[in-house]
């Protein structure tokens, strides 16, 4: 595999689910040559290692815990993406995929170029919730830094123009669907169990 095309995070949990969305919008907005893949890498962690271990580029999209204002992009390339556990919390999957990058570094099969694009997240405690509009805003200029990448990579985007992509997920989920499909906050109580909140509220009154 020439180049591998990641989203990692889960898109039932609010603003976690960036990664996926934008690499789910590239998928429908462009098309790549064969030497692109573009992968859901969900939360599966030791899973993806045999396709990073198999890919000479690798781009990845995530929710990134930097510390910084929420909606702020950072790109982050090459040797400045910790490949290994222990050195510090950053992004909000790093148990897993920190310790797939180190295991493929390890293996002496590592990608030879990286670059990951991440987003300060706003909100991840919404089970069932959308990226915040602050963190969905951010989703146009993520898409132009990775098609900037992908070019630089002698991979260019061809815009679809009405083509369908084949998709990379259930189509249930798919952002449009989603959103139109899940109940409110209030109605769905995704803060917790409506009858436990009560059960709660009743002890401390």
């Amino acid at each position: 595999m020439d180049i591998l095309v990641l989203g990692i995070g889960n898109v039932l949990w609010a603003d976690e689910g960036f990664g996926v969305r934008a690499v789910a919008a590239l998928n429908g907005g462009w098309r790549f040559p064969e030497s692109v893949t573009l992968m859901d890498g969900g939360t599966q962690g030791l899973y993806l290692l045999p396709h990073v271990q198999a890919a000479r580029r690798l781009l990845v999209f995530d929710a990134i815990d930097y510390g910084l204002e929420p909606g702020t992009l950072q790109v982050i390339r090459d040797g400045d993406i910790p490949a290994y556990l222990g050195i510090g919390k950053m992004s909000l999957h790093q148990s897993s995929f920190q310790e797939v990058l180190s295991l493929a570094q390890l293996s002496g099969r590592s990608p030879e170029r990286a670059v990951l694009v991440g987003v300060q997240p706003a909100v991840l405690m919404d089970y069932g919730g959308s990226l915040t509009e602050v963190v969905r805003a951010r989703l146009p200029e993520a898409l132009r830094i990775g098609l900037e990448t992908l070019t630089a990579w002698g991979a260019p985007g061809v815009p679809r123009e009405g083509e369908r992509e084949e998709a990379l997920f259930d189509p249930s989920l798919a952002m449009d669907r989603y959103e139109s499909g899940r109940p409110s906050a209030e109605a769905a109580c995704r803060l917790g169990d409506a009858r436990v909140l009560a059960m709660r509220a009743e002890g401390e009154g």
